[in-house]
């Protein structure tokens, strides 16, 4: 499929993971990819991998004013922007381990989640919109997360900016979709990622037996649904939140207990 044939498309945290395999898959349906990311080793060996439709563009999404540098710099270099996708957000192990609770979290760690998790999402459409409005077409497509829908024992303010990107998801689309600006969220559950898969694989195994389908998620298969939904085959999709968690969230939290106690019963 070639659905992006000279567009262009920036993708915050692109350099790794889901924002990785977004950059790969825009670029082989003939995009120009704009890899934003923190950090530039990754990112431009990214783009040299990928190719000259590939760029990389250094990033940090807890500062406004680099945010209104990459759009601007985009819209100057390739003279328009087709696709913002906000995919950036905390990965830093010492700031997750501080997110924990209404109690114990401090208010510099839920100032800087809600920064790089919610405020640079508003700011990066903020400053994209006008482009966009301009020339009456665009698609913004946000990263939330199945945490957004369910509560947990950690990541307090993690999970509340995951949900407020469901709500921002919908005011802009709301307002400004008679502008020809369409706006959706995808809300990935746990993801292969390199950096999940650094994890205790015994917690990925726990992770997998509420999981519905037979295989746990990779990066392509979020980078599918959002190349999707940044297509012209989702022109009539705007406002909503898709979550792709291999059915995590669609049963009974007690269903992998119930089938062991079930097991138990036959055995007897």
């Amino acid at each position: 499929m070639n659905r992006f044939i000279d567009q262009v498309a920036i993708v915050t945290g692109g350099a790794s993971g889901i924002g990785e395999a977004t950059c790969r898959r825009l670029v082989a349906e003939g995009a120009t990819a704009i890899i934003a990311d923190r950090n530039m080793t990754m990112a431009k060996k990214l783009a040299a991998d990928i190719g000259k439709k590939a760029h990389a563009v250094e990033f940090d999404a807890a500062d406004v004013t680099s945010i209104r540098a990459l759009v601007e710099g985009t819209i100057e270099k390739h003279g328009r922007l087709d696709v913002l996708h906000n995919n950036a957000a905390i990965g830093s192990p010492e700031v997750h381990a501080r997110d924990t609770n209404a109690i114990d979290i401090d208010f510099e760690t839920w100032d800087l989640v809600m920064a790089v998790n919610l405020k640079a999402y508003l700011a990066a459409s903020k400053y994209a919109l006008p482009h966009m409005i301009a020339r009456g077409k665009g698609v913004i497509i946000n990263s939330a997360s199945a945490g957004g829908f369910s509560g947990d024992i950690s990541r307090i303010a993690y999970n509340v900016s995951k949900t407020a990107i469901i709500g921002l998801t919908r005011q802009l689309a709301t307002q400004h979709g008679h502008q020809g600006i369409r706006c959706n969220a995808v809300a990935p559950g746990l993801v292969l990622t390199p950096a999940a898969r650094a994890v205790a694989a015994d917690v990925i195994e726990v992770m997998s037996r509420h999981t519905l389908t037979p295989e746990m998620g990779e990066p392509q298969d979020i980078a599918g649904l959002v190349c999707f939904l940044a297509s012209d085959e989702a022109r009539y999709i705007t406002g909503q939140t898709y979550i792709i968690d291999g059915g995590m969230l669609a049963h009974n939290p007690a269903n992998p207990d119930l089938v062991d106690f079930a097991r138990r019963q036959i055995a007897h």
